[in-house]
């Protein structure tokens, strides 16, 4: 099997049999699709893929440095990095066959989708994968036509009680970009994991008709700040969004940490459909 992806082609001689993840996305596609790996991220894993937080699964390391060690003594068939690993590539290749699978950003769901089918053809499961394809697709398309008649929205991600703004090339851009609400401005700088800074008095000025709120402190496990005591304030009362109860605080680990999973994505675009609903 040649497999294209991220960093070029890695071939397998035969299926994997023992496989090391190091990204969390691909874990949670994985999950969806039945797909069992011997070792995982040791930190950081979204509580609903907390089962592998169990001893019985090896840690490979973090979501940003393998333990190289563990991972030689393994001797894994593969290795599947991504986003925060896909810089350690290199060196992982030199130990076992290492596929990069960091999503495709443009337009991000794609990439997504791209990452199912893939992980479905290495591990005979396209069946499944198919299936999962043709769900987020339906989720996405059902979503689209009342985001287009919802307003101006804007994505804020608050860290250590500091705001940020995501735009429509961010990690959740594609509720601008693919599922249509209209974005209050389109020269956010997407560069930054915190966002593009801005203050309340901005938010304010530019008054969306929905704030979707990312809380990175809950995301990372951090304690001591939250999103809704940083928002709590007059400025952001006196907005449109917050006047009509338009105020969304999305899943934190599936919005910052699994941005790019299917249950991740599947998780936020319910929340946004179950909120648009009831506008």
């Amino acid at each position: 099997m040649v497999i294209k992806h991220a960093q070029g082609e890695t071939v397998l001689d035969a299926p994997p049999r023992k496989v090391l993840v190091l990204d969390v996305n691909a874990l949670d596609i994985m999950d969806a699709l039945g797909a069992e790996p011997v070792g995982v991220p040791g930190s950081h894993l979204p509580g609903y893929l907390s089962k592998y937080n169990s001893d019985s699964y090896l840690k490979a390391g973090t979501l940003f440095e393998p333990d190289y060690e563990a991972i030689n003594a393994a001797e894994p068939d593969l290795v599947v990095v991504g986003g925060r690993s896909r810089a350690k590539f290199g060196d992982l290749s030199e130990i076992a066959p290492t596929v990069d699978l960091t999503a495709n950003t443009e337009p991000y769901t794609d990439g997504i989708k791209q990452n199912i089918t893939l992980l479905g053809e290495i591990f005979g499961k396209k069946d499944r994968a198919a299936e999962m394809i043709a769900t987020l697709d339906a989720k996405l398309d059902a979503l689209k036509s009342p985001a287009r008649k919802a307003g101006t929205a804007l994505i804020l991600v608050t860290n250590a009680g500091k705001v940020g703004a995501y735009g429509p090339g961010s990690r959740v851009g594609w509720l601008h970009k693919e599922v249509g609400f209209a974005t209050v401005e389109e020269s956010i700088d997407d560069r930054f994991d915190g966002g593009d800074v801005v203050s309340f008095e901005y938010i304010l000025e530019k008054d969306p008709d929905w704030l979707f709120v990312i809380d990175r402190d809950a995301g990372v496990g951090n304690a001591g700040h939250n999103a809704r005591a940083t928002l709590d304030n007059d400025l952001i009362a006196r907005t449109r969004a917050a006047k009509n109860g338009h105020i969304v605080y999305l899943d934190p680990q599936a919005a910052y940490i699994a941005s790019a999973g299917y249950t991740s994505v599947s998780k936020l675009i319910d929340e946004v459909q179950d909120a648009v609903s009831k506008q």
